[in-house]
């Protein structure tokens, strides 16, 4: 009882530090019956009027489902018109939300809050009824016929397949002239030297090539910070022996405890994972700075803690 007093009194003032201005949300859908599967679309509207007062216009934040049976499929940008080319004033504000369904039966869509100003908004209920697809039972039940069976002809197969016989017949050839090529070729043997590459300097170019994908600016922000993880716990592993590719965030941080890393370094490192886990399994949405720093915060972490190799002097006087 209390708190629905409190949404009263924020509702009476938020409207009164609108300045006598008229504002009105509104939430309307494309058709109340669906076919399962079937998409349509619910546009939310604000209308408000501006008389000299700024106006701070907040829409409901929506995640992937609306309730347990409707689906949000795709979620517009807010678009701003003028309605009346003649009074600039009146503002509209505009979203489109595409929903889907695909269990049969009638459903309330709850209403949906906005936040203007310091005011709350609230559109009224929707309904919408999704039916399953009809099946016209007036008419008879057949069996599926069974293929007919046509005599086998060899001649007939090799004019449908000749081109495949021809492949085969190739690579029998092939193969037998390479068996006796390799049979007769004297042996060579050439030790391979790989170069050691620090695990620092395989880090850097992985994260330098993130950075030049642009993952997050092309809207794949969870691959973002996926590799972004996958990245620094195989360095750490490589650098501290530490079984990070395996174990969680907090276990990381802990076994980290016992190096000497500066606790500024440690600090972005936990930003790092704790950020890339959020993202991965909270489905949060960071911001455009936050994917950025993220990455950042990663190449300073790898720059900070890498292994100094002194060079080997000679002991020969």
């Amino acid at each position: 009882m209390n708190k629905k007093l409190l949404y009263i009194l924020i509702f009476l003032f938020g409207s009164f530090g609108l300045s006598a201005q008229t504002v009105d949300v509104n939430a309307s859908i494309d058709t109340n019956f669906l076919l399962i599967g079937e998409q349509t679309q619910i546009e939310l509207k604000v209308q408000y009027r501006l008389d000299g007062d700024p106006v701070s216009v907040k829409f409901p934040a929506l995640a992937d489902t609306i309730s347990e049976f409707i689906e949000i499929v795709y979620t517009s940008n807010i678009d701003t018109i003028y309605p009346d080319a003649t009074d600039l004033s009146v503002v509209e504000q505009i979203q489109k939300i595409t929903i889907t369904s695909f269990d049969s039966g009638s459903y309330e869509i709850p209403y949906f809050e906005f936040q203007i100003n310091e005011g709350l908004f609230q559109t009224g209920p929707l309904h919408i009824e999704v039916r399953p697809m009809e099946v016209d039972t007036a008419e008879a039940i057949f069996d599926i016929k069974a293929p007919i069976e046509e005599p086998f002809s060899i001649i007939d197969w090799i004019k449908e397949n000749w081109i495949w016989i021809a492949i085969v017949l190739v690579l029998v050839i092939g193969g037998i002239i390479l068996i006796f090529y390799l049979k007769n070729r004297p042996e060579k043997i050439i030790e391979e030297i790989k170069p050691d590459i620090p695990p620092h300097v395989i880090s850097l170019q992985k994260l330098l090539k993130l950075k030049e994908d642009k993952l997050w600016q092309a809207g794949k922000v969870k691959a973002h910070h996926s590799e972004i993880s996958e990245i620094i716990r195989d360095y750490i592993e490589r650098r501290y022996q530490v079984n990070a590719l395996e174990n969680t965030t907090d276990e990381i941080m802990q076994s980290l405890r016992f190096h000497s890393i500066q606790p500024d370094l440690l600090t972005k490192l936990n930003q790092v994972l704790v950020l890339a886990d959020l993202v991965k399994f909270a489905k949060e949405k960071p911001l455009a700075n936050e994917n950025d720093m993220s990455l950042l915060n990663a190449v300073y972490f790898v720059k900070g803690t890498k292994q100094i190799i002194q060079p080997e002097e000679d002991n020969a006087e």
